[in-house]
């Protein structure tokens, strides 16, 4: 088939060398097709005035602006002793603010000549503060009307009366970009239309060189409603056709159907719990049991609240897996994480744990830990148990994708928090069965539905959003130190009460403190307000110490980060949950799976360095128990600063579903999708995931009858054509792996 070689063509011969290395370096635009996809941000209209008052700091920025005022400055410098210095200061305004424009030297000359007062230009350059006033130094600029009337004229052609904005660099003005754009767009008319005919007439969609045209060159606002409503169409279906080709495709693999025994591990376990479990927890043990009973693999995602029992119903599926003749293994990312689960699993199972040692039940099995710093004699002896079927269940961290590992019949794999591990370690793990395993994905971070179907739309979805009877509410606070000293006094004084009520607390920092840690690694831009961000910050081993010799003297008070050695860390996390400790202080390692139900209170330092989603996780690890939990979030940051209104956020709902949504809408999709997910730039540059819901839905549904009726795209080359531009063979990668 004709792969559209139009727009498959370099930008090098469409452009000339020296642009299309630029875009290349810049932007990542390769082929003319690249470039027709490179959308505009925004429009500026002819006649209307941007908002200069809100320019971000920092930032390269594209203004359409009037000149108010022009001077040229005469000074003496070591350069120009005789007082022949020059510098310009252009003075731009619109309705909302002024910016001040400065040239110097022999820069001031073109400027000094073209922009005079009342001149309407584009302007493009970063933004920065000279004595309390927002700048542009030394811009690039492209006339709108006034002197150049040729340059006047050029913007007019490609712009009509709307101009188009572009995602640009300091190396590529906006204008250039649409110049560029320009010369390109006849090919547009070349472009293979990836939707089927039915989808896009039954929707009232343009066509594709319609929307391109019109995404570019809008001659009217309902232009660009039209061509943005058909190109957000164009990346919903595209993505999921990928999705549901992976499903159909996992449909057609063999796997043994795991069934659990009627009287077997599963019943005996069952009989051992001494509560009921939720209805939650009934509803999608079932719908993973359905799935474990079918010869083909699952592939289902376990989302839930923190603290919804996401572990035993996971356990159960394990369990279920074992009667049936196989083994199980849990892939947590940390150590802590993995000793963590490999005791509570134990503990919840008792003498169902000890198969093939004294005392232990009638159906027990094996739970062997395996994890990178073992000792070699314990290590032998899990692998052993492995390979024989001796151990039913394993738990451990990336140890358990190495080569030397191999199990007798690997039957389910459960992934704990997805997102900390690469695809091609949970490939390798699931290349450990004779046929393809059950997968099971359990994230702890609760993930908006359009987030779910958008980046795990390969995985059924089952959602524990109940909290099991006998979890207590968390109550949440914000504590402005800088503000009211006095309520970070009173938040260690709270702490003691727990203690003395014969409670624990967790205090979190967000770094180590020791010599290794540097705080200048990591640091986040700063503006020239943001005291707070100063500093570097705060620190587990000197928090820990301020702590034990001031406010909580004569508490026993511990550390845990990262950087201890895992036998410490055991250890520091064995008496924390045995009581012997009354304050750990930690860094997020304690973020997921740690389960303490007497630490009944928690106090996060420079809470406003944390993540909406890590906040939640975090204080998920109190209020675990009967007693009521207590989480209280420390921060500088002034009140009307976005970080503290983040922080509000977090404070006012216990909804981990609405706070994904507002951390969603904070960062954007570019870290859910793309980077975050497969490793290479997010694919979505018109659609976002949670303003376009109904996109989405829809997208799935159609997607899934064409795939069903046409799985192989045959009568669909211009979709394929599409697919194939997706799907690099990077992502396309990524996609297989699940």
């Amino acid at each position: 088939m004709d792969l559209v070689p139009v727009l498959e063509e370099p930008l090098k011969k469409a452009l000339g060398a020296a642009t299309a290395k630029v875009m290349a370096e810049h932007l990542g635009l390769h082929t003319v097709g690249d470039l027709l996809h490179h959308y505009p941000r925004r429009y500026e209209e002819r006649g209307q005035l941007t908002h200069l008052a809100d320019l971000p700091m920092d930032e390269h920025v594209t203004v359409v602006a009037q000149v108010a005022d022009a001077r040229l400055h005469t000074f003496a410098s070591a350069k120009a002793p005789r007082g022949k210095g020059q510098r310009l200061e252009v003075t731009i305004t619109d309705g909302s603010g002024r910016v001040q424009l400065v040239f110097f030297g022999n820069g001031v000359h073109k400027p000094h000549k073209d922009l005079l007062p009342g001149t309407r230009a584009m302007f493009s350059g970063k933004v920065s503060v000279f004595n309390r006033r927002l700048q542009l130094a030394h811009p690039a600029y492209e006339l709108l009307r006034g002197e150049d009337d040729e340059a006047a004229e050029s913007v007019d052609s490609w712009a009509g009366a709307l101009i188009p904005i572009y995602p640009a660099t300091a190396k590529l003005e906006s204008w250039k970009i649409a110049k560029s754009v320009q010369t390109v767009l006849p090919s547009a008319q070349q472009a293979v239309d990836p939707l089927p005919h039915p989808l896009r007439d039954g929707r009232g969609l343009v066509s594709l060189p319609e929307a391109l045209l019109k995404i570019h060159r809008p001659g009217t606002k309902a232009d660009i409603h039209d061509a943005r409503a058909r190109l957000k169409w164009d990346e919903a279906f595209v993505l999921q056709v990928a999705l549901a080709r992976r499903r159909h495709a996992d449909t057609q693999l063999p796997a043994v159907a795991r069934e659990p025994l009627p009287d077997g591990l599963l019943t005996a376990f069952d009989a051992r719990l001494p509560f009921t479990l939720t209805e939650g927890q009934q509803k999608v043990s079932r719908e993973i049991f359905d799935g474990l009973a079918t010869e083909h693999p699952m592939h289902r995602l376990l989302q839930g609240e923190v603290g919804s029992g996401k572990t035993m119903v996971a356990l159960r599926a394990m369990l279920a897996v074992v009667d049936a003749g196989g083994q199980a293994a849990m892939l947590a990312p940390t150590e802590v994480l993995a000793q963590q689960h490999h005791r509570s699993v134990t503990e919840m199972m008792g003498e169902l744990a000890q198969g093939g040692m004294l005392g232990g039940a009638e159906h027990a099995t094996k739970v062997v830990l395996l994890t990178g710093s073992m000792g070699a004699a314990a290590r032998r002896q899990a692998l052993l148990d492995l390979v024989t079927g001796e151990a039913g269940i394993v738990i451990g961290t990336h140890a358990l994708i190495e080569d030397k590992v191999q199990f007798h019949d690997l039957g389910l794999v459960v992934v704990d928090e997805q997102h900390r591990f690469g695809v091609e370690q949970r490939d390798a793990l699931r290349g450990k069965g004779k046929q393809p395993p059950h997968l099971l994905v359990m994230t702890a971070t609760p993930i908006p539905r359009t987030v779910a179907m958008t980046v795990f739309g390969d995985l059924e979805t089952s959602v524990l959003d109940q909290l099991p009877a006998g979890r207590s509410p968390i109550a949440s606070h914000v504590v402005p130190a800088a503000d009211k000293p006095h309520f970070l006094a009173r938040a260690w004084e709270r702490v003691r009460e727990e203690v003395e009520n014969g409670h624990q607390a967790y205090v979190v920092c967000p770094r180590i403190g020791d010599e290794e840690d540097d705080p200048k690694k990591g640091a986040r831009k700063k503006s020239p307000e943001d005291e707070a961000e100063k500093r570097p910050p705060l620190a587990v081993l000197d928090v820990a110490d301020q702590l034990a010799k001031g406010p909580l003297q004569g508490l026993r008070v511990e550390v845990l980060h990262g950087r201890m050695h895992p036998d410490d860390k055991d250890a520091v996390m064995r008496r924390f949950a045995a009581g012997e400790t009354h304050v750990l202080v930690a860094t997020t390692v304690i973020e997921v799976g740690v389960n303490v139900p007497n630490a009944t209170a928690m106090v996060i330092m420079d809470a406003d360095r944390f993540g909406v989603s890590q906040l939640h996780q975090l204080r998920g690890r109190v209020g675990r128990g009967s007693a009521a939990g207590l989480c209280l979030l420390v921060s500088e940051m002034p009140e009307a600063s976005p970080a503290r209104q983040r922080l509000n956020a977090v404070a006012s709902t216990l909804d981990g579903f609405e706070l994904s949504r507002i951390d969603l809408e904070q960062r954007r999709e570019g870290d859910v999708l793309g980077q975050a997910q497969s490793g290479v730039r997010s694919s979505l540059r018109m659609l976002a995931v949670i303003e376009d819901e109904e996109i989405i839905a829809e997208a799935r549904d159609e997607a899934t009858a064409v795939v069903a009726a046409d799985p192989d795209l045959t009568d669909l080359p211009g979709l394929r054509v599409a697919l194939d531009a997706l799907l690099d063979e990077e992502r396309e990668q990524y996609l297989d792996k699940g």
